[in-house]
């Protein structure tokens, strides 16, 4: 099929013209596609640089309160009076009023809604004098692990009402006197908290992309629920981490449960912290997808079009060829008639195919007659091969038993002398009998009794024989000289094993299907020659099954000659062990009586 006329062609038109047009539309579209997603990387990556340029700013500020806070004269001096114990009451509340009045004009002042908040180790905070701050995550963060940026959480220790209910953040400030380089406590400037997640939750990454601020450890900076997304942040804080060499901001991706997510990210190393998008890289890439798409469609489609004009072109080009080289493969199987339909389909009209298809018509006629006449030549041959192989089936035979007739009359038994005498002339008068080749199976089975008789007479008590015949069978038809050459190799290869032969003989009638059987104790067959007979059973070549070459009818010929006459009426059961002997059965369906 692919070396067609029309495969050709259709090869040439897409080398040409469909190839070339869908390499470029596969090398635009991924050129595109490769554009546009660096393009979207791009942007949403300096969307989150300059979230994190918004949070640095804010985050120095806060630093800066805490520094000059820190370092001014008022705050020194309240440090100064919590240390030195010689300091009398009023001194200390003076020192802490000045201090609160710090704060609280700190707080009006800025517009950023910083606040600032003191604790030391002996009176506890600055505006409720307690010790509760020291049970807080954020204090015990700090001393264990020294961390001076906390969280978001709720101050309670706030110059105003409102502020105490306020989620904040907050920059940790060892208060140290900066002469003595001692310390007294700590200065936590806060700021709301709003300020970071108002800008973050503007931060828009597909539909159910999310930008957090997260810590080193995966938690939560501001109050955003982490919830369904800690797999994928914590695999890619994985891959981000001190000693990974990633850069300070980027993009990458990363695989959960089955899912592919775009991880953007910018780290804060002052703080810690790490400002981190994921989004599904289908949802982000939806729009891409869906170009890349109508794209492919469209290309498809003018592809699919380009295919039929292809078709439709060298339809009229190639079907008259194709239809003659159909009848060609079809004639040189041997299937004439089909052959010659198929041509005149061919002859679409005056040019070169169609007289080529006319001359081909006229030779494969011509070609037909002469096979028909010399198979029925071949035919009627092998017919009167046969038939004279049925006048002479087995000269041995005969000549064995006129040996068995002249020693009986040597020895003066007159009576086996006339019965081997009649029984050898019935078989003649059976055999030269060529008007039909169908008789009854009574009369197949007379001319058996007959045969075994005269091999009994020769072998004596060393062949053992019987025949058991169903009367509903014996007016059956059947094909002539099935039985014989069956009980003749039984006998033979039953004697040829040494310890005596058994041969049996049986008809049955079964509905209206006829059963022949012959069992011997013979030597047996190989289930690779079974195999051989049944294949050689299948064969349709009337010539093949009929050629003796001379050969005496034996079972290949008997099985064959069954084949070639009932066809699939005829049924055969072949079961043979080497060695212990060899069962053939003969079915032949609705058989005429």
């Amino acid at each position: 099929m692919f070396y067609s006329l029309r495969s050709r062609l259709m090869a040439a038109f897409s080398v040409l013209l469909i190839l070339p047009f869908t390499a470029l539309v596969i090398i635009l579209s991924e050129a595109s596609t490769k554009e546009i997603k660096q393009s979207i990387e791009q942007s949403v990556s300096q969307t989150i640089d300059q979230f994190a340029s918004h949070a640095e700013t804010l985050l120095v500020q806060v630093e800066d309160t805490g520094n000059q806070t820190l370092s001014s004269k008022v705050t020194q001096n309240w440090i100064a009076t919590e240390l030195n114990l010689d300091v009398s009451t009023a001194e200390r509340v003076l020192a802490k009023q000045q201090l609160r009045d710090l704060f609280s004009s700190y707080a009006v002042n800025n517009s950023n809604g910083i606040s600032l908040s003191a604790f030391t180790k002996e009176d506890g905070g600055m505006w409720r004098q307690d010790k509760g701050y020291e049970i807080s995550e954020w204090y015990k963060l700090y001393v264990n692990d020294g961390a001076r940026w906390t969280r978001s959480h709720l101050d309670p220790d706030q110059a105003e009402e409102g502020m105490r209910s306020r989620r904040v953040n907050s920059y940790i400030v060892p208060l140290v006197q900066l002469q003595s380089l001692r310390t007294a406590g700590v200065l936590k400037v806060n700021f709301p908290t709003e300020l970071l997640q108002g800008a973050i939750d503007k931060i828009s990454i597909g539909k159910t992309g999310h930008v957090f601020l997260l810590t080193a450890d995966g938690l939560p900076v501001l109050d955003q629920p982490i919830d369904g997304k800690e797999d994928v942040l914590h695999s890619a804080l994985a891959r981000i981490g001190p000693m990974s060499g990633y850069p300070q901001s980027g993009v990458f991706p990363v695989k959960e449960h089955n899912t592919s997510y775009l991880i953007f990210y910018s780290t804060l190393p002052e703080q810690g912290w790490i400002i981190m998008g994921e989004v599904p890289e289908q949802e982000l890439y939806v729009k891409i997808t869906k170009i890349k798409e109508n794209l492919l469609l469209i290309s498809l489609g003018l592809l699919i079009t380009a295919i039929i004009c292809a078709f439709w072109l060298s339809g009229g080009i190639t079907k008259p060829l194709s239809m003659m080289a159909k009848a060609m493969k079809l004639v040189q199987k041997g299937d004439f008639e089909q052959g010659l339909e198929l041509l005149p389909m061919a002859r679409t009209g005056h040019n070169e195919v169609s007289n080529v298809a006319r001359v081909f018509e006229h030779m494969t006629i011509r070609l037909r007659n002469l096979i028909e006449i010399e198979f029925e030549t071949n035919l009627r041959r092998k017919n009167a091969e046969y038939k004279a192989l049925l006048l002479q089936i087995n000269p041995h035979f005969y000549y064995n038993t006129l040996e068995i007739i002249g020693g009986l009359a040597a020895m003066k038994r007159e009576a086996l002398v006339m019965d081997a005498t009649e029984a050898l002339g019935k078989m003649m008068r059976y055999s030269l009998d060529l008007e039909s080749e169908q008789v009854k199976v009574a009369e197949e089975l007379n001319y058996i009794r007959e045969y075994l008789f005269i091999l009994k007479l020769r072998y004596g008590d060393v062949l053992h024989t019987e025949i058991s015949a169903d009367p509903a069978a014996d007016s059956m038809r059947m094909t002539k000289f099935i039985l014989q050459p069956l009980v003749e190799n039984a006998v033979k290869y039953s004697l040829d094993k040494g310890d005596g032969a058994s041969v049996k003989v049986s008809t049955l009638l079964k509905g209206e299907v006829l059963q022949l059987q012959v069992k011997d104790n013979g030597i047996g067959m190989t289930a690779d020659l079974v195999a051989d007979l049944l294949r050689s059973m299948g064969s349709t070549d009337p010539s093949s099954l009929l050629s003796s070459q001379g050969e005496s009818i034996g079972l290949r010929n008997v099985l064959s000659r069954c084949r070639l006459i009932y066809g699939e009426k005829f049924g055969v059961t072949l079961n043979s062990i080497p060695g212990v002997g060899t069962e053939i059965t003969l079915t032949f369906n609705k058989i005429g009586s």
